[in-house]
């Protein structure tokens, strides 16, 4: 008698996550098989918890690319935003100016990097932090 897998082979699904911690530790999650969201919800608790002991400090934010992306993965860790967005937050944050074309700049090289999603709204570009799952290649 054939049961279903045998007719259907189901594709196993491969998952790694490479972490290095503020002091050089090197942490590696390897996920095979049968992943479901739930699996998945319990590497990011366990990857949160590792990060609840590490200190939030200025000196981490001493370019302007690291000011940046703190004000985008502070105020926007889910759905869409822009460069003026970005602009009003950032000079909120840290009170200083900052030219829209800078963080249009940067906002590029995030998405070229894969940080951010970038696409066209109307006359301007709409960002959106880029997930782990959207960045899984088939």
């Amino acid at each position: 008698m054939l049961t279903v897998n045998q007719i259907i082979p189901m594709a196993r699904k491969r998952i790694r996550i490479d972490l290095e911690d503020s002091d050089g530790a090197k942490y590696n999650f390897s996920l095979e098989g049968n992943v479901t969201r739930e699996k998945m919800l319990k590497i990011f608790e366990l990857m949160n918890l590792m990060n609840i002991e590490e200190p939030e400090t200025l000196a981490q934010l001493d370019s302007v690319g690291a000011k940046i992306w703190n004000v985008i993965d502070k105020n926007f860790p889910i759905g869409k935003f822009t460069s003026s967005m970005i602009l009003e937050k950032y000079e909120d944050e840290y009170e200083e100016p900052i030219k829209l074309s800078v963080i249009s700049t940067y906002l590029s090289r995030f998405a070229v990097k894969g940080r951010v999603v970038r696409e066209k709204q109307g006359k301007e570009w709409a960002y959106q932090i880029q997930k782990i799952a959207q960045r899984e290649k088939p």
